[in-house]
């Protein structure tokens, strides 16, 4: 059956003093943001345990995609009955963890996992591995969704990979630093656009130690309009995003005229 709209949650939000507190204003915010209506819920890029806490923290936080955090995330979304897309350091035996995100459907259950594959300076390389597979596509309620974090999204190879999958919407938790806005001003309008896709951008906000988090989490229609934008400061974002949106953007698609045979 297909679903005709699908009500995304945005959380933009300063990271938590440690995982407890994590998990504990995840559960809060996932009840809020089910009661606005939210069928699903993304967070920022490493949502549950901070971002750049150093390589000696991520390697000790790290756990296989099933581990604890999993399990708390999932219980969070049973109780709640809403979708969750959170970040966490996964184990990977013997080299650096990888920085991950994970969708977590309302019932509980792991649709996807995926490991960011293009890692940000020294902050990224000094705490984890890339990611060795490209995106792929999955479907939850009636809609073809992808995932990719942060980074990721700066590359054209990435989102493309996932719209010549047959992606409807590609969410992407993050934590991009003030001073570089021209990603959410031009680069998430731009990829929606060539790419006939929903984009949603969940960033972090406030401070992590000496890094100062910009805000402005997106949400993008496959036209490249700006459905919805935050703020600076932590705020639970809502939309919706509806097939008809796709369908008559996708029907003046370039994606056909790709000359695939050149490149």
């Amino acid at each position: 059956m297909t679903a005709h709209t699908l009500t995304l949650a945005s959380w933009q939000c300063p990271y938590a003093a440690g995982i407890d507190e994590a998990l504990a204003r995840l559960d809060t915010t996932a009840a809020q943001a089910r009661a606005q209506g939210a069928e699903l819920l993304v967070c920022p890029e490493m949502s549950l345990t901070g971002y750049q806490i150093g390589a000696q923290a991520v390697a000790a936080l790290a756990e296989p995609a099933d581990g604890a955090l999993a399990q708390a995330a999932a219980a969070i979304a049973r109780r709640h009955g809403i979708a969750i897309v959170f970040g966490y350091p996964e184990h990977n035996t013997g080299a650096k963890p990888y920085n991950a995100v994970q969708f977590i459907g309302a019932d509980g259950e792991r649709k996807a996992n995926y490991r960011k594959t293009h890692l940000f300076g020294d902050i990224d390389r000094a705490q984890f591995s890339p990611g060795p597979q490209a995106p792929a596509v999955f479907d939850w309620n009636g809609w073809r969704l992808g995932l990719l974090v942060c980074y990721d999204i700066e590359f054209p190879e990435p989102a493309r990979g996932l719209a010549l999958q047959g992606v409807d919407a590609i969410l992407v938790p993050t934590a991009n630093m003030v001073h570089f806005d021209e990603v959410q001003r031009v680069l998430l309008p731009a990829r929606a656009l060539e790419n006939r896709v929903f984009l949603a951008y969940a960033n972090a906000c406030g401070q992590e130690g000496d890094t100062r988090y910009g805000g402005l989490s997106t949400v993008c229609a496959p036209m490249g309009e700006v459905q919805v934008q935050a703020g600076r400061g932590e705020q639970l974002l809502l939309t919706t995003l509806t097939r008809s949106a796709l369908h008559s953007a996708r029907s003046t698609s370039p994606l056909p005229d790709r000359r695939s045979d050149l490149y």
